[in-house]
């Protein structure tokens, strides 16, 4: 049963996502485009992956903070566009109370560790183009696997201390979550127990992780916009403001969506629109991140053509043996 009755009160043991009510037919188109945008996703996002990883023209701290940011997109989208799939192709809008937790878990972890990985990428943009001279000593590899382990690590511990509060809550009705995602702030207004505690590690979680890192991105921007603006030539300018704009592109696109949909009061007749700017930083961010960085990095481009040669060639040679 969806719902038990426990002590006079309505126990809620699955949640409803109601995500996008459409009519049956237009199920089916909104299926086949988020199929084609998870499998565009991982696509790109594995294979910068395997760029960074395999080719050694790569093995830089820019790039090695790319393939984390990719393999973090591919954990992502799998967390949210598996079960709204699912539920598209199936019509099973259900999700257990603990499922639902799960995946706010992995989904509210990644978006911490994104947060930091994104304020490094900036940082070390902030040192390739304001201290050149300085960058091999200070961007050391043992620096740059440090920093990329604490995004990851510190994000996946915070998220657990506010999971631990969430799992002594109870959930009294009732059971729909205007969402296609299991997000905090749905999930706690449908509590009856005391959330004062939980609500205040949040918002410390919240300011630690979002408004910090998005902080030290803005200082770090603010420094090389200064530092750009005072190269002489025009050529010049251009180089160097080139080799940092596809990340401010996702910064400013990232935070800006996480803005719109956290930190702007919404009406009920706004709630749509709501989901559709949710979609921006769970659904588009990590589409776009791979195609961004690969369009508009030379390296990349020329990463890629050497693994088709590459490929191509040892596709020759079987074809002339065999």
């Amino acid at each position: 049963m969806a719902i038990t009755e426990w002590k006079n009160k309505t126990i809620i043991t699955e949640f409803i996502l109601l995500g996008f009510e459409t009519s049956p037919q237009f199920q089916i188109l909104l299926f086949l485009v988020f199929l084609s945008t998870y499998i565009i996703t991982m696509a790109g996002n594995i294979l910068l992956v395997v760029l960074v990883v395999a080719d050694r023209h790569l093995h830089r701290p820019m790039y090695y903070f790319l393939g984390n940011l990719s393999c973090l997109e591919i954990f992502y989208s799998s967390t949210i566009l598996l079960r709204m799939l699912a539920s598209l192709i199936t019509g099973d809008k259900r999700l257990s109370v603990s499922g639902c937790i799960v995946q706010f878990y992995f989904i509210a972890s990644l978006v911490c560790t994104e947060c930091y990985l994104l304020s490094v990428m900036s940082y070390d943009r902030y040192i390739a183009i304001c201290k050149p001279l300085h960058y091999a000593v200070l961007m050391q590899d043992g620096l740059c696997c440090q920093l990329a382990s604490l995004s990851w690590v510190s994000g996946f511990l915070a998220i657990a201390i506010i999971i631990a509060l969430m799992l002594q809550i109870t959930f009294c009705g009732p059971n729909e979550i205007d969402s296609f995602f299991c997000d905090f702030e749905p999930l706690l207004s449908l509590s009856c127990s005391d959330i004062a505690l939980l609500k205040i590690v949040a918002l410390i979680c919240s300011f630690t992780f979002s408004m910090i890192p998005f902080v030290l991105t803005l200082i770090s921007y603010t420094y090389i916009v200064i530092t750009v603006l005072k190269i002489p030539s025009t050529s010049g300018r251009q180089k160097a403001f080139s080799t940092c704009s596809s990340h401010l592109i996702v910064v400013i696109l990232y935070y800006g969506t996480l803005i719109i949909v956290y930190m702007i009061p919404t009406s009920p007749s706004l709630k749509d629109m709501n989901k559709i700017f949710s979609l921006f930083y769970t659904v588009l961010t990590p589409l776009i991140n791979p195609l961004i960085y690969s369009f508009r990095n030379k390296e990349v481009k020329e990463s890629l053509q050497r693994l088709l040669r590459k490929y191509l060639s040892i596709v020759g040679k079987q074809r002339a043996t065999s």
